[in-house]
């Protein structure tokens, strides 16, 4: 399948063709996975500058379907689908929701967004390959969605999983109901932006289910590149059609196995837009060890973040995940934060906006001045994950933003000190 596509690119995409000249390689010379690092990176500035069809593998009239990606860090880059990219989409993204025990029967809560973001039909296609029935419910509009939950008896909740602890807190607070004993959740798949192992076990306390971590994006297939078994320990890539490889995201140098770094992937059965070592830019570990879930497929670790979104502090490297797990750990807060860099003069400060949770502010009627102690556990458990001390600032509860999207957590403004 490798020389398959290596070649398939080479002959129908002008850009790995260009690629290939200037590395001084050709096809012939990937032979086995060891030959793999011959190949120049595919960077997402390679998608961009190709838009809108550049990329594109074969004749527009083959395509079924477009998307463009979110565009997160920068312009959107398109997505193209054959039919039988479609099917593999629907294939693996039904393997998906089989690790999580879907089955027919179950009703798909699918709140990710439709449209051109690839979220919201991957996961529609996997359910109904599945043989699930699907609510198409997409994000936004929350009381709607606990609503329909309770109505419609959905069982399996799709969204990301900043949004999942909204809908959570939105219908004990808002409307009443207690998602454990009123809603018929019992997985929930949560993917699309960085969590901790703190907000998973949040989430399960406040809706009752098991939590499964999936990761995938548009560049690639979109959703559908690996997920947690029940073991929860780590994602089982799919690895039949796709290869990873971890990078040092500085130098490009491949890393040993287990170590952290930047995962790079190849596509071994995309059709309409297929990539070869496409750095993704997220930060993660790979590892090929038996798993006692029986799978034989390695897996990736939990993603800590896109390498463009760790930052610094004094020289210290962190994600905003790190501090997510940090403030987790401290009893009385919520997973309702937000990071603030400012650098007054020569020397970086990060404050961390907190809401203690709902219950533990309401019992000071408001007063924050009340819960310095909360402070102080917030602040020396960020100093102990991170090594950074950090200036902590409690804000009233249901005063940061909420999200129903990929949450944003991170403002910096250094940049703007000059």
């Amino acid at each position: 399948r490798l020389r398959k596509i290596v070649r398939y690119c080479y002959e129908k995409i002008p850009v790995y063709k260009r690629k290939f000249k200037d590395a001084g390689i050709t096809p012939d010379d990937v032979k086995t996975l060891d030959d793999l690092e011959k190949i120049p990176f595919t960077t997402k500035e390679d998608l961009r500058k190709a838009y809108p069809f550049g990329m594109l593998a074969t004749g527009l009239s083959e395509v079924l379907e477009l998307h463009a990606s979110s565009g997160t860090t920068g312009h959107p880059t398109t997505c193209a689908y054959t039919k039988n990219d479609l099917d593999v989409w629907s294939k693996v993204m039904a393997r998906i929701y089989a690790s999580a025990g879907t089955r027919k029967g179950d009703i798909v809560h699918n709140a990710y967004g439709y449209g051109l973001f690839t979220g919201g039909l991957g996961f529609h296609y996997g359910a109904l390959a599945v043989g699930a029935t699907v609510l198409p419910i997409a994000a936004g509009n929350t009381e709607r969605q606990i609503k329909l939950a309770k109505e419609y008896g959905t069982t399996i909740l799709a969204c990301t999983p900043s949004y999942a602890a909204h809908l959570g807190e939105y219908a004990r607070e808002k409307m009443g109901i207690n998602p454990v004993e009123e809603l018929k959740w019992k997985s929930g798949l949560f993917g699309a932006e960085a969590w901790s192992e703190e907000l998973r076990r949040r989430i399960e306390e406040l809706l009752g289910l098991e939590a499964f971590d999936i990761y995938g994006l548009s560049e690639v297939i979109g959703p559908g590149v690996s997920v947690e078994c029940p073991q929860h320990d780590g994602l089982h890539i799919f690895e039949d059609h796709f290869i990873p490889e971890i990078i040092d995201p500085e130098t490009g140098e491949k890393l040993e196995e287990g170590k952290t770094g930047e995962l790079v992937l190849t596509t071994l059965t995309r059709e309409a837009t297929p990539v070869l070592r496409f750095r993704t830019g997220d930060i993660t570990s790979f590892k090929t060890e038996e798993c006692s879930c029986g799978r034989t497929m390695g897996k990736m670790s939990r993603i800590l973040g896109r390498a463009d979104d760790m930052f610094k502090v004094r020289g210290v490297k962190i994600w905003p995940s790190t501090v997510e797990h940090a403030l987790l750990r401290v009893e009385g807060a919520s997973q309702n934060y937000q990071i603030i860099l400012e650098r007054p003069g020569n020397l970086d400060i990060m404050t961390v906006k907190v809401e203690p949770e709902k219950e533990l502010f309401e019992s000071v009627g408001g007063d924050l001045s009340k819960l310095q102690d909360l402070r102080v556990k917030i602040e020396e458990s960020i100093r102990t994950v991170t090594g950074i001390k950090g200036n902590i600032m409690l804000v009233p509860y249901n005063t940061l933003p909420r999200f129903e999207g990929k949450a944003k957590r991170l403002e910096d403004l250094r940049e703007k000190t000059f």
